[in-house]
C-alpha cells in the first residue's frame, strides 16, 4: 500500500513537472527569445563554457526543478508581510493602503471566507450529511482560499489601472506635445494636463507634480513616477523627456512619437487577440456545426436511398 503510494505520488509530481514545463504554461519572454541571437558581451568561446548539467549543484535534477522552485520563491516572496514588492503591487494599483492594512484585509476576506464555508458546513449538520473531515478541509481551503483571493484581486486591479493608464496615455501625450508647442514649459504641460484631464494618468502626473513642488527635480519626479507604474511605455516616455531635456531636441515631436508609438503596439496587442480569437473560433465550428452540416447534408442522400430499397 505505502509503496502504491509512492509510486503515484512520483507519478504525480513527474505529470506534474511536464504540464509545467510545457510552453503555453510557460510562455518566454521578448528578452529570451532575443538572447540567443545576440552575441555582444561575450569575451570567449561557447566551447568553453561549462557543460549544462555543472551549472547547478544538482545537475539536471536542478535544471528540471528550477522554474518550479523560482515560482515557489515568488509565492513566497509575496506571501511575505514585509516585503517591498507588495509596496510597490498597491501603488501600481493606485492604492493609498500601507502593508499591514493590505495584510488586515487579507485576514478579514480569510474569516469572510471561513463563516461562509462554516454555514455551509452547519447547513449540512442539519440535514444529517456532516463528515469532520471534509468540514475541516473545507474551513482549512476557505481560509485560504479568502487570503489569496485578495492577492488575486489586487492583481486583477493593477492589471485594469494599467490598461486605463495605456488607453489615455496617447490623449495625453498629445495634449503635453500640443501645450509644450504652443509655448508651455514642461512642467506647465504637466499642471495643465493634471488640472484639466480626469484619470489613472493624470493622477500620477499630479504625483509627479506634487514631488517636483516638494523640492525635487523634473527628471527625480519622472522617473519615480515610471517606476510607480512600471509599464514599458511610460519608462520609454520618461526616458525620452529627460534625454531630450539633455540635449535640446523639441520635447513636442518627442511626445507625439511616444503617443504613436503607443497607439502602434495597442493596433498590434489588438492583431494578436484577433488572431488568438480566431483560432480558439475554430473549436466550436469544427467540433459544433461542421458536424450538424455534415449531418444535414448526408442524411437526405441516406434517405432516398433507403426509399430506393
Amino acid at each position: 500500500m505505502i509503496l502504491a503510494l509512492l509510486l503515484g505520488l512520483c507519478l504525480g509530481c513527474g505529470l506534474w513537472l511536464v504540464l509545467v514545463r510545457l510552453p503555453f504554461m510557460r510562455p518566454l519572454s521578448f528578452a529570451d527569445r532575443l538572447a540567443p541571437h545576440l552575441r555582444s558581451g561575450r569575451t570567449s568561446s561557447r566551447m568553453l563554457a561549462e557543460p549544462l548539467a555543472a551549472q547547478t549543484p544538482f545537475g539536471p535534477l536542478g535544471r528540471i526543478l528550477g522554474p518550479a522552485l523560482s515560482d515557489m520563491v515568488r509565492l513566497t516572496a509575496r506571501l511575505n508581510p514585509g516585503n517591498d514588492a507588495l509596496a510597490r503591487r498597491l501603488a501600481r494599483a493606485g492604492l493609498s493602503t500601507g502593508v499591514l492594512d493590505f495584510r488586515a484585509q487579507q485576514l478579514l476576506w480569510s474569516a469572510g471566507l471561513t463563516l461562509i464555508g462554516a454555514a455551509l458546513i452547519g447547513l449540512n449538520l442539519v440535514a444529517g450529511r456532516f463528515n469532520p473531515m471534509l468540514a475541516l478541509v473545507v474551513l482549512i481551503g476557505c481560509a485560504i482560499g479568502g487570503y489569496l483571493l485578495r492577492d488575486w484581486w489586487l492583481g486583477e486591479q493593477i492589471t485594469r489601472r494599467s490598461k486605463r493608464i495605456l488607453n489615455q496615455f496617447p490623449t495625453i501625450a498629445e495634449l503635453m506635445a500640443l501645450a509644450v508647442g504652443a509655448g508651455e514649459s514642461t512642467i506647465g504641460a504637466i499642471e495643465r494636463v493634471a488640472r484639466s484631464s480626469k484619470g489613472a494618468l493624470s493622477e500620477e502626473f499630479s504625483m509627479a507634480l506634487a514631488d517636483v513642488r516638494s523640492g525635487s527635480t523634473l527628471v527625480s519626479a519622472l522617473s519615480t513616477m515610471a517606476d510607480r507604474i512600471q509599464l514599458t511605455a511610460m519608462t520609454r516616455f520618461v526616458d525620452a523627456i529627460n534625454v531630450a531635456s539633455e540635449r535640446g531636441t523639441p520635447i513636442a515631436a518627442v511626445m507625439r512619437a511616444q503617443a504613436q508609438d503607443v497607439r502602434d503596439a495597442a493596433k498590434r496587442e489588438l492583431m494578436e487577440t484577433a488572431g488568438k480569437k480566431e483560432i480558439g473560433m475554430m473549436v466550436p465550428v469544427v467540433f459544433g456545426v461542421l458536424p450538424l452540416t455534415i449531418v444535414f447534408a448526408v442524411y437526405p442522400g441516406l434517405s432516398l436511398i433507403e426509399m430506393s430499397y
